[in-house]
């Protein structure tokens, strides 16, 4: 290496798309040379038992190809190469010049490096490991041993297949398993595979340095759960491999109704309320007998989303739903409605579907050829009567789905227009009185709004969502009158004060 004075880092080696760089305690490997500004040229020695540029007295002259490793951020190395390092990119090369106080400093290393130095160092990162304290007390660090496929990793409740070795610093097994299939949370394994689980991608192996706390629960009893009698005071080493995991979702946040994804579906996008929605699926009890069946690959069934056509839990789950989308859902008795209420599913049970969701119509699709189908019934005179109430079943559902978009977008007088349509032709439709207590109620008419939601409660006294709105408009009425008494209080200080 010529004694040149470059200032500045040399061109990247190969083309980067990632802009990835090592942390702080990671393990970087690199090739590198020194010299010393109008001096010598350094290199270390392979043999030299520390490896370590801070603590190196023996430099030479001699070469050497030998990668030199050590931990980022940890005064293993003088600070110049700690904070270039730490700015390049795997396959990175680089000439950092590192003034004496990031060096050697007043004192120097002779022979080779005179007190103050500057020195140069032409360094290629060959690769880094991570090592990341995952918990924060250094109970538990983890080292990435091979690098996993994507971006995504395992979330809380998921179910993630994995591959474990777990031994002591002394090499003794303590426990080992291939095709380890469990819930993230559970408590069937250690603590530190379920929390270093949710950092890792699919495909990915890891080498964890485990405290006893981490590696093993113990009982009411003080006893540890694994057969092996193992001090408190011993230190694991788990080799974990990530193979795979399922999506897990709970989606009304009590695990009543759970969905968990066999095979991802398309986009981003999702059914609303009112999408024409076309699905496969077969619902079992606990036992596996076959409760029901809907569609066929040949025939899928279809239905209009949120309009009570199938089971609240069921629905819940297939408008979080993608196209092409496959699922296993799991739906306690509290949301199977009609099943639940009639006794053919135990208040203890829950139904299994298998759900595929085929295709969907998003909501305002819907909307626009169902008006245009009942208006063409109402001003045809060939249709029957049976087909003109049709028409007039299909109206009542377009302006529901109407008037929950205009809620949606605000329009609330348009609102509880469309839903007074529906009252005229039914006047006991519960999914109408709510919608239009909610525009009653944004627009402080409280009075009608209090008088719709009364008369929902009465027709369906049980019904969840009902409910919840007559007390949220309560509370609404308490803070109106609340504002209202401030109001006039103001205005009487003002007046009389």
């Amino acid at each position: 290496m010529p004694n040149s004075d470059p200032m500045s880092a040399v061109a990247m080696k190969m083309p980067l798309v990632l802009t990835v760089f090592p942390s702080n305690k990671s393990l970087p490997r690199i090739h590198f040379s020194g010299w010393v500004k109008g001096g010598a040229t350094l290199e270390y020695e392979s043999s030299t038992h520390h490896q370590n540029i801070r603590n190196i007295t023996n430099w030479t002259t001699s070469s050497t190809t030998t990668p030199l490793c050590f931990k980022l951020g940890q005064c293993e190395v003088i600070k110049g190469l700690d904070e270039g390092v730490a700015t390049m990119q795997k396959g990175e090369r680089a000439v950092f010049s590192i003034p004496p106080n990031l060096a050697y400093g007043e004192l120097g290393s002779p022979p080779f490096i005179p007190p103050s130095s500057t020195l140069f160092f032409d360094i290629e990162l060959l690769s880094w490991t991570t090592i990341r304290d995952l918990t924060g007390d250094g109970g538990l660090f983890k080292k990435i041993t091979r690098d996993g496929h994507g971006w995504a990793t395992p979330r809380d409740a998921d179910q993630v297949l994995v591959n474990y070795e777990a031994r002591l610093e002394n090499g003794t097994l303590v426990t080992k398993s291939e095709g380890a299939e469990f819930h993230i949370g559970d408590a069937c394994i250690c603590p530190a595979i379920s929390i270093a689980v949710k950092t890792m991608r699919r495909g990915e192996v890891a080498e964890l340095a485990v405290k006893f706390l981490y590696g093993f629960k113990e009982d009411v009893n003080g006893t540890t759960n694994t057969e092996s009698c193992i001090s408190s005071a011993s230190n694991i080493a788990i080799q974990l491999e990530l193979i795979s995991w399922k999506s897990v979702i709970d989606i009304t946040g009590d695990r009543k109704v759970v969905k968990k994804i066999i095979k991802a579906g398309e986009g981003f996008d999702c059914p609303n309320e009112g999408s024409l929605v076309k699905v496969i699926y077969i619902g079992k009890l606990d036992d596996g007998s076959v409760m029901e069946r809907k569609g066929s690959e040949e025939e899928p069934f279809v239905f209009v989303s949120l309009q009570e056509q199938i089971n609240e839990g069921l629905e819940r789950a297939i408008i979080t739903m993608k196209k092409g989308e496959q699922a296993l859902v799991t739906v306690d008795a509290e949301y199977l409605g009609s099943y639940g209420a009639s006794g053919l599913v135990s208040a203890s049970s829950a139904l299994h579907y298998e759900v595929q969701l085929i295709d969907f119509t998003k909501m305002k699709y819907v909307l626009n050829s169902c008006l245009q189908a009942a208006n063409y019934v109402d001003f045809d005179h060939s249709f029957t009567k049976d087909e003109k109430r049709a028409a007039d079943s299909l109206r009542l559902s377009c302006n529901l789905n109407n008037a929950a978009c205009k809620l949606k977008l605000g329009e609330y007088h348009e609102a509880s227009r469309l839903c007074t349509k529906v009252l005229e032709i039914d006047p006991f439709n519960v999914k109408a009185l709510y919608r239009r207590s909610q525009a009653y109620k944004q627009v402080s008419e409280f009075e009608k709004a209090e008088a719709d939601i009364k008369t929902a409660l009465t027709i369906d006294p049980n019904n969840r969502d009902v409910k919840l709105e007559h007390k949220e408009l309560k509370d609404k009425q308490r803070e109106y009158t609340r504002y209202q008494s401030e109001i006039f209080s103001t205005m009487f200080a003002r007046i009389y004060g």
